[in-house]
């Protein structure tokens, strides 16, 4: 439950907006974390930032944010006339999909040329895919993965080279408390988030001698478009799943339209209190490997540590809809 809409292919456009870049000596001074000690000069870590997905939501929000913070902020999404606000605030923008190579190379590259090196990603954009596995096409459930996985992890790899240069720099990737645990009709999400998460643990551990440091962030519910822009995969108007997709609905209606009617709803988070965990995970010292976002992020946490598995299931049934058993006339007719 944290970003943005999905990554669609589209013909490539211009890379940026016309906003004059920032000076090197300005982008590389005063780093909020301690520069790298070896041999030779201290290298300096640019303050370039790049978001993706930054729309609406978690990435505008984060934008904002690290721009008011004093970085170089290149915002970026699919479709660049979105990125307007955030244009007429000073920041730069520029067309990014994620599932698009020669989008990703061309940013890169202009931020390489104009600061040295990406000094933080923020690796936001994303879809959530709902339905049951017995429905969803498997085209679909791919599209989820290149869009949350996959395209992270390209991107990802395109920064690499020029922090590991520098001495330095920050990866921060968005997973969600899905990351930790799955409900009903959200398989495909959740198994991404979960991917993510395994991801950035294996990329923390494998950068850390190169001073690059890579983050979590693992916002609970949050009050964004990501709701609006979920892709219903399956057919909701018939089958043995008719009654889950109209409660499932209605789920994610209680929580996110109007006054929320549950506890997801009630303890959901805004898309500024993740952009501010962000913040904190690009400027501390010493940032922590997981930033949980919001209490009930942090509740469910606890109590999925500390409960034996059919206790948390069983827990996840008071606040999630399932799928329930229908008998059709024959299984009447079998079982009076």
């Amino acid at each position: 439950m944290s970003q943005q809409h999905p990554a669609e292919k589209t013909d490539p456009a211009p890379a940026a907006v016309t906003h004059p870049p920032a000076d090197r000596d300005v982008a590389t001074a005063g780093e909020p974390w301690p520069r790298q000690r070896g041999r030779g000069a201290t290298p300096r870590v640019s303050r370039a930032v790049l978001i993706t997905g930054c729309s609406s939501g978690i990435g505008h929000a984060t934008a904002l944010r690290l721009q008011a913070a004093g970085f170089a902020v290149y915002a970026t999404a699919r479709r660049p006339e979105s990125l307007t606000e955030l244009a007429a605030a000073g920041i730069t923008t520029a067309r990014l999909d994620v599932c698009d190579e020669q989008s990703m190379t061309a940013v890169v590259g202009q931020i390489t040329d104009e600061h040295g090196a990406v000094g933080i990603l923020v690796n936001n954009a994303g879809f959530e895919l709902a339905g049951p596995v017995e429905e969803v096409p498997l085209a679909e459930a791919r599209r989820q993965f290149e869009t949350n996985l996959f395209g992270l992890a390209r991107l990802t790899q395109l920064v690499i080279p020029a922090m590991r240069e520098a001495g330095g720099g920050r990866i921060i990737n968005l997973s969600s408390v899905f990351g930790r645990f799955a409900v009903p009709g959200n398989a495909y999400y959740a198994a991404s988030k979960h991917a993510v998460a395994g991801f950035t643990d294996a990329l923390r551990l494998e950068l850390a001698a190169f001073g690059i440091r890579v983050v979590l962030i693992e916002p609970s519910a949050a009050r964004t478009r990501l709701n609006a822009n979920t892709t219903w995969a399956a057919s909701r108007s018939a089958g043995p799943y008719a009654d889950f997709h109209t409660q499932l609905a209605d789920w994610h209606a209680r929580t996110f339209a109007g006054p929320p009617h549950n506890i997801a709803g009630r303890l959901a988070v805004t898309a500024d209190q993740v952009a501010a965990a962000i913040t904190n995970a690009a400027t501390t010292r010493r940032p922590r490997a997981r930033y949980p976002v919001g209490i009930l992020a942090r509740g469910l946490f606890l109590l999925r540590r500390w409960l034996p598995a059919p206790a948390f299931d069983a827990f996840l049934r008071t606040q999630f809809p399932a799928p329930q058993q229908t008998l059709t006339p024959a299984r009447r007719a079998a079982h009076p």
